[in-house]
């Protein structure tokens, strides 16, 4: 099968059986949606806790200290003195690590909900009306509408388009907006 965008407009449109004046119905596009999964990237896979306070003994201050650590050890069971000078470097780095811990998470946690109230929205075509959705809802046969100034949610084919220019800085550097049209792309 060839790439969407080498195939003319209706036949994109017939392989998803969706129709341009009427979108998708809403039962098709919750259909899709299962199997599809929702228009998002993959995202990376969140450390855990453990693996978090482990990383906080990566610096190399840190690891100066443990070092220090164990010479004090070393020296006070050498020299009879007891390990109270190990303990308290070590209770130091430990609770260093906690802080550093609580921190990452907590930064963590603030990013996600900023990226929650900042989700993107489209307006789609469904049921013959246009709606909007949270762009994560988009599903392959969605007919988006898009004004001036809107972020392109998703990779898409173009039924229809009047002098459409787009900004692709993000993807190709290129500062000049490139004009896009309808066609089937060889």
């Amino acid at each position: 099968m060839k790439p969407f965008f080498n195939q003319p407009v209706g036949e994109v449109l017939q392989q998803f059986n969706v129709s341009p004046d009427q979108g998708l119905s809403s039962a098709e596009a919750k259909k899709k949606l299962e199997e599809a999964g929702p228009n998002q990237l993959a995202s990376k896979k969140q450390k855990s806790i453990a693996v978090i306070f482990f990383e906080q003994f990566r610096s190399s201050m840190v690891v100066i200290l443990l070092i220090a650590a164990a010479v004090s050890g070393v020296i006070g069971v050498m020299e009879g003195e007891g390990l109270t000078e190990t303990f308290i470097i070590l209770a130091i780095l430990i609770v260093n690590a906690i802080i550093g811990v609580m921190e990452e998470t907590k930064a963590q946690s603030s990013l996600d909900a900023l990226n929650k109230m900042s989700a993107p929205r489209s307006k789609v075509l469904r049921d013959g009306e246009v709606t909007e959705t949270v762009s994560t809802q988009l599903v392959p046969g969605d007919i988006v509408i898009l004004d001036t100034g809107d972020i392109i949610p998703a990779d898409m084919r173009l039924i229809e388009a009047v002098n459409l220019k787009i900004q692709e800085s993000a993807l190709t550097g290129e500062s000049v907006p490139a004009e896009k049209s309808t066609e089937a792309i060889d």
